[in-house]
């Protein structure tokens, strides 16, 4: 019973910490310039109850439907739906993914820590340094990662704080297309959703609990203290920068961790399994594709999230998602199912026009 107990909590916890380190990662790389809207953050917050809550929601009812992970788990699902093995493409997308948003954490840390510290490495030797680190690092339980990850964090926000320089004044400012795309991607791509990644750290409560809300909200409302808490950081000194290497360092070991397991269920040989873990993170420590890459992780990431959208809410049986999710009134599954059907995909789509339009 403690273990189930601790493990209820690593989960949160993990979404918090996971969450932070991916938006820090994400929002300056691609260049969505927060500069502390008003209108920004307000449309932001509204994003995550609109689609980050149901998909949340998504991903603990299909974990509880398979109680397995999410690789292994697509095999069950397709043949249940009686759908075409075609849907199981996105686990696949979802696993590889996870360890290139990786290899995009590492190559920011290691730009970050360069330039704060004024090191005269080339950022790949800095790159290959941290990503060598991680991969070690991998090998450690997931409970020590989890807390290491949450040290790292909480001491870069209150170092940040207190060393960082003065954030400029909040303000309100006119709403362009492009933050919709801008806050959809800071939603669901950098918030870890459709990777499977709560989804696996869930599993061994799952069984014990009649309702998705038991696992789903607590996930969600870490990673809405993740988002206000980005709010207040910036990394502008060297302390700063160092701390959130550190974090960034252990999130990446976790992330290669979840991907190994994943992999490693779906019973391929460990050669494989190293061999997508390294090409995922290696192809970073190529110049001068950061934006190139960049791109195709948003755009990837929107893009597992869609198909999951649709999955779960056209193809599955109503039957069996209702009775995952474990709603004491059939009016919250309504809503949530319209969510899923309706407003998570159009949004996803109008994000992702948002995101091409912004690189055309």
């Amino acid at each position: 019973m403690q273990d189930i107990t601790l493990s209820r909590w690593l989960t949160p916890v993990m979404a918090f910490c996971l969450s932070f380190v991916m938006i820090s990662t994400l929002a300056p790389t691609v260049g969505i310039q927060i500069d502390r809207q008003f209108d920004f953050w307000l449309l932001w917050l509204g994003s995550m109850l609109l689609l980050a809550l149901p998909i949340g929601y998504l991903e603990i009812a299909l974990a509880k439907r398979s109680q397995t992970t999410a690789l292994q788990a697509l095999s069950t699902l397709t043949r249940d739906a009686d759908a075409s093995p075609r849907w199981r493409v996105v686990g696949w997308l979802a696993v590889v993914f996870v360890p290139f948003f990786a290899g995009s954490i590492v190559n920011t840390s290691a730009h970050v820590v360069s330039q704060q510290l004024g090191l005269n490495l080339p950022t790949q030797i800095i790159f290959a340094i941290f990503a060598v680190i991680a991969l070690g690092l991998s090998f450690i339980p997931r409970q020590f990662l989890i807390g290491l990850t949450t040290v790292g964090v909480i001491a870069a926000c209150i170092l940040a704080n207190v060393m960082g320089t003065h954030l400029a004044a909040w303000h309100w400012t006119g709403i362009e297309f492009k933050e919709w795309g801008n806050a959809t991607v800071l939603t669901l791509v950098a918030s870890g959703l459709g990777l499977g990644l709560y989804w696996q750290s869930s599993l061994s409560t799952l069984s014990k609990q009649q309702s998705a809300t038991t696992s789903a909200l607590p996930i969600w409302i870490a990673q809405l203290l993740a988002v206000i808490a980005f709010g207040f950081f910036s990394v502008q000194a060297q302390l700063p920068a160092l701390v959130w290497g550190f974090a960034a360092t252990i999130s990446t070991a976790l992330l290669i961790q979840c991907a190994k397991e994943q992999l490693a269920q779906r019973q391929l040989a460990i050669v494989i399994q190293w061999v997508i873990v390294l090409a995922a993170i290696a192809v970073w420590a190529v110049p001068q594709v950061e934006q190139i890459f960049n791109t195709l992780l948003m755009l990837w990431g929107l893009a597992i999230c869609l198909i999951y959208a649709v999955f779960a809410g056209w193809i599955m049986k109503i039957s069996h998602l209702r009775k995952a999710m474990g709603f004491s009134n059939e009016l919250f599954y309504n809503v949530w199912r319209i969510a899923v059907r309706l407003v998570l995909p159009l949004s996803i789509l109008i994000a992702i026009v948002a995101v091409i339009g912004q690189v055309l």
